[in-house]
């Protein structure tokens, strides 16, 4: 009787604490969907009074944000045909060809690095690299900056999904005479693709948004210019410089583009969870 007694209290004691765990878990789920809720509750009624036509079909210097908005699309997309095919080749190297290699842990520590590294130290690396050497800001500068935020997480989602993928499909392949490329290329990132792009459109999302390596890289630019190797716009940077105007009309042109920026990464991470998820 007594041990009966002894197992109902204990039942009683974990349900408790799962309860305890599940009321915290949810408090904290519901103060963050708040606090996101609020973000986007701000940019809508900052942004919208400025989203008008005006915004994309004029330049800074006029008012609006289309040299901006051809600058971010331009940076972005160029950083990301520089980063991601190096990403992708670096996280195969890892997964198919570097296992149990020192050097394949030296570049997996050096990755990892980048990965958490603060973006403004990437920024000024290329600052130093490039900028002060070529003896000026420009757009390159800029797409350099962005394609080293991308590349450390290209590398570890690409050798994330293909340590997925069953060994018995390579031994599959291997045992009807596949040479390793035409494994790599028709078995192992066929059956991680779904992952990979994931990837690559994380990094994206995550390029798309960084302020401080293209204030110390490209600068920006007021005035129309599709020169690369000049001082280039982009729209983190025209926020930047638009929100401390005295003028509300230039403040309120800023909390468009952040309106912009932020449905951008949002439209590419339903993309990523929606869209690419695999089918079950």
């Amino acid at each position: 009787m007594a041990n009966i007694v002894h197992s109902s209290s204990r039942l009683a004691r974990r349900r408790t604490v799962d309860y305890l765990y599940k009321a915290v878990s949810t408090g904290f789920a519901a103060v963050s969907l708040l606090a996101l809720a609020w973000i986007l509750y701000t940019l809508l009624r900052e942004g919208l009074p400025s989203l008008t036509l005006d915004l994309f079909t004029k330049d800074m210097a006029d008012g609006g944000l289309r040299n901006a908005i051809v600058g971010s699309l331009t940076m972005v997309l160029l950083a990301l045909l520089l980063g991601a095919p190096i990403g992708i080749m670096a996280g195969t190297f890892l997964a198919e060809a570097g296992r149990g290699s020192k050097f394949a842990d030296a570049v997996r520590f050096i990755n990892d690095i980048l990965l958490s590294a603060p973006s403004i130290l990437i920024g000024l690396f290329v600052y130093q690299m490039i900028v002060v050497t070529t003896g000026g800001f420009s757009g390159w500068a800029g797409v350099v900056a962005l394609a080293i935020i991308v590349l450390p997480v290209v590398v570890r989602t690409t050798e994330d999904m293909l340590a997925l993928v069953p060994i018995s499909l390579r031994e599959a392949a291997f045992a009807l005479g596949s040479p390793m490329w035409k494994v790599i290329m028709f078995v192992t990132w066929r059956s991680a693709r779904t992952g990979i792009v994931t990837g690559i459109l994380l990094a994206l999302a995550r390029a798309a948004g960084e302020t401080a390596p293209l204030l110390l890289t490209a600068f920006g630019n007021s005035n129309w210019s599709l020169d690369l190797g000049k001082a280039f716009a982009s729209l983190p940077a025209a926020i930047y410089q638009l929100a401390p105007y005295p003028d509300p009309k230039a403040v309120s042109v800023a909390w468009s583009g952040a309106l912009l920026i932020t449905a951008g990464v949002l439209a590419l991470n339903i993309l990523t969870r929606f869209v690419l998820a695999p089918k079950k």
